[in-house]
C-alpha cells in the first residue's frame, strides 16, 4: 500500500510538472485546487498534497490557504532539479533558454577542464581517452555521436574532483541534449570537432591547467556565437 501511495504521488507530480514546463499551466495562473486534483486524477487528498509539496521544494509553484496553487515563474524553477531538466526535455525548450545553458556552460566547463589538469587520477584520465576513443570512431560513423560527445564531458567534470562540478552532470548532460534539439544533427562527429576535444584532454593529461581552461573556453564560446547569431536572425525576421 505504501509502495502504491508513494508512486501515484510520483505519477502526479510527473504529470503536473510536465503540463507547468510544457507552458500548459501558465505563470501566474492557478492550478485546480487539491480536491479537484484528487477527482481529476483519481487518488487520495493525501497524495495529492504530498505531490503539491514537492513540486513546492522544485519551486514551480506555491500554495497557500485561501490563495490556491500559483505556478511561478521560471526564476523560481530549480533548474538543477533531475525532474525538471527531464521535463525541459520532454518539452520544447527554445533558443533563448538554450543559450542560458550556453552561458552556464561556458561559467563552468573551462574550470572544470582546469581542474581537471590539476587533480585528475589515472582512472579519470582514461575514461576521458576512453570518450575520446568513442569520439574517434564516431568521425566515421562507427559510434553514436552524442553519446561519445555527451560522455566525454561528463568524464572531464567527474575529472575536476569537485563535488559541485560532479553534481551538475545531469544538467550539462540536459544542456548537450538540448543543443542536439536544435543543431538535430544526425552526421557523424568532424575531425576539426573531434580534434578539439583531444587539445582538451592532452592539456588536462599533462597537467597544462592553463591551456586546458581556454582550449575548453574556445569550443565553448563557438557554440554559444552560433546560438546568438541564430537569435539575432530570429529577433530580424520577427521586427521584419
Amino acid at each position: 500500500m505504501e509502495s502504491s501511495h508513494r508512486n501515484l504521488t510520483q505519477q502526479l507530480v510527473h504529470e503536473l510538472g510536465k503540463k507547468i514546463i510544457q507552458g500548459k499551466y501558465q505563470v501566474g495562473h492557478s492550478l485546480p485546487s487539491e480536491a479537484e486534483l484528487c477527482e481529476q486524477f483519481n487518488i487520495s487528498r493525501t497524495a495529492t498534497r504530498e505531490a503539491v509539496k514537492m513540486l513546492t521544494a522544485k519551486g514551480l509553484i506555491n500554495s497557500r490557504p485561501r490563495q490556491g496553487i500559483k505556478v511561478l515563474e521560471p526564476k523560481h524553477w530549480n533548474l538543477f532539479d533531475v525532474d525538471v531538466l527531464d521535463w525541459i526535455l520532454l518539452g520544447k525548450p527554445d533558443l533563448y533558454l538554450l543559450r542560458h545553458f550556453l552561458q552556464l556552460r561556458q561559467a563552468i566547463e573551462p574550470e572544470a577542464a582546469a581542474l581537471a589538469a590539476q587533480y585528475a587520477t589515472e582512472d579519470e584520465l582514461s575514461a576521458i581517452e576512453n570518450a575520446l576513443v568513442r569520439m574517434k570512431h564516431a568521425t566515421s560513423g562507427d559510434d553514436d555521436t552524442h553519446e561519445a560527445d555527451i560522455e566525454f564531458h561528463q568524464s572531464v567534470l567527474a575529472a575536476s574532483n569537485n563535488p559541485f562540478f560532479i553534481q551538475l552532470k545531469n544538467f550539462i548532460t540536459t544542456a548537450l541534449k538540448v543543443n542536439i534539439r536544435f543543431t538535430n544533427r544526425m552526421i557523424a562527429v568532424t575531425q576539426e570537432e573531434y580534434q578539439a576535444h583531444v587539445d582538451i584532454f592532452e592539456h588536462i593529461k599533462n597537467k597544462r591547467d592553463k591551456q586546458a581552461y581556454d582550449a575548453s573556453l574556445i569550443t565553448q564560446r563557438a557554440t554559444l556565437a552560433i546560438v546568438n547569431k541564430q537569435i539575432a536572425q530570429l529577433e530580424q525576421e520577427k521586427n521584419a
